[in-house]
């Protein structure tokens, strides 16, 4: 999942960036961050034990689920 660069030079690409808080901002990089999605896909394909994949997730990325893991039907 490579994001379209071109125009990263364009400020009025990232005017958002202003209005947004840090939660926003962390989520906005995490999104575009391949080996994340690659555990996200995991998680939401079933494709490994929830539990393990949330533990892994937590510890790598610092991520918590105040609601444990929700599983495939994300």
């Amino acid at each position: 999942m490579t994001p379209n660069a071109a125009g990263w030079r364009s400020s009025a690409a990232y005017e958002h960036i202003a209005e947004m808080n840090p939660s926003d901002l962390a989520w906005e990089w995490l999104r575009r961050n391949d080996a994340y999605v690659e555990d996200y896909r995991e998680l939401s394909e079933g494709m490994t034990d929830a539990q393990a994949l949330t533990d892994k997730i937590r510890q790598r990325w610092g991520l918590r689920f105040p609601r444990g893991p929700a599983g495939p039907s994300i």
